[in-house]
């Protein structure tokens, strides 16, 4: 990767770690610009942030305004593109499914930072296990930010 442009945080729908993640970067300072954007693997439809997760992300002082899902879309990744998803399955999806990902530019967020376990999705829990999946984004993501002013 030349310059990095794009980083783009991936999982399954699209309203939940990936919008956490995306506001989590966007709190944090990066030495440089960078367009930071969530997709989901699976949006048949726009849907708002999951409310758990919104409620988590203000409670941290961070706002999404007029968040909505969008599915991840070839034109999206580009060869100045980071691509981070939460799980392994979705780094194997997106590997597969987009000829402009290459395994350079695709990871598993928490390998990428070297942290060992995924990001576990908190859908259906209660408000302690959003709050928890911020907590573990949060510490990767500040990791992310390390290495990334670091290159």
């Amino acid at each position: 990767m030349d310059k990095l442009e794009r980083i783009i945080f991936v999982a399954r729908s699209g309203t939940c770690r990936e919008p956490m993640a995306m506001g989590i970067l966007k709190d944090l300072t990066l030495k440089f610009d960078v367009e930071v954007l969530a997709r989901g693997l699976v949006v048949s439809f726009p849907e708002p942030m999951n409310g758990k997760a919104e409620a988590v992300l203000i409670s941290n002082g961070i706002t999404l305004e007029n968040f909505t899902s969008k599915q991840l879309k070839k034109e999206d990744i580009t060869e100045n593109t980071l691509v981070l998803t939460m799980e392994k399955g979705q780094r194997e999806k997106v590997l597969s499914h987009f000829e402009n990902a290459h395994v350079e530019n695709v990871y598993v967020l928490t390998d990428f930072v070297g942290d060992e376990l995924e990001i576990i999705d908190p859908y259906g829990g209660n408000l302690q296990s959003y709050g928890l999946c911020y907590e573990t984004l949060r510490k990767s993501i500040k990791k992310l930010v390390k290495i990334l002013s670091q290159e």
